[in-house]
């Protein structure tokens, strides 16, 4: 039996879920896609910006991803949390791909609140219940605290994506397609 492939997706405004997801995909041996735009969110008006989108929950034009999540076994996905959101660029990712992705994981990076209405949206967006969940504070990643619980979030997931793998998880599917059970 081949090793499970894993994909750690995210998006990243500020770098902190950029630096979980880098973690967690070398911890995972898995390969990274960063969910990017076609025009960035700096400074004030990239701020508000993002907050108004998270309020009134929009999707936002996000570039084609390089990696076919339907390739993979298990599918980690990674978001900021925004004014107790899903942040718009992963809110449009999990919409789009919700067909091909495989098992799904989710982490998320928060200021204080909005963890479990984040999982909770990213759970409906995906249409997915996902294997595992990890909800990181911001403080705790640029005080470096938060590497065991990463460690330990990794440790879960290999398991899922074995019996993934184990599973045929691994397939592709076309777009607008749906599985068959």
């Amino acid at each position: 039996m081949s090793r499970p492939r894993t994909l750690v997706a995210y998006y990243s405004r500020s770098g902190h879920t950029r630096d979980v997801a880098r973690e967690l995909a070398a911890a995972l041996d898995a390969d990274a896609e960063e969910i990017a735009e076609p025009s960035g969110r700096d400074g004030v008006v990239g701020y508000v910006r993002s907050a108004l989108e998270a309020i009134w929950g929009a999707s936002a034009q996000i570039d084609p991803p390089r990696r076919d999540p339907g390739l993979y076994d298990l599918v980690v996905v990674g978001t900021p949390v925004w004014y107790a959101a899903v942040s718009t660029p992963v809110r449009t990712y999990l919409w789009v791909e919700r067909e091909r992705l495989p098992k799904v994981a989710f982490f998320l990076t928060h200021g204080g609140f909005g963890s479990e209405r984040v999982f909770g949206q990213m759970a409906a967006l995906a249409g997915k219940h996902p294997a595992a969940e990890l909800a990181l504070r911001v403080r705790d990643i640029e005080a470096g605290s938060h590497r065991d619980a990463v460690a330990a979030f990794a440790r879960s997931l290999r398991p899922a994506a074995e019996r993934a793998g184990a599973a045929g998880g691994r397939r592709s599917r076309r777009p607008g397609r749906r599985a068959r059970p």
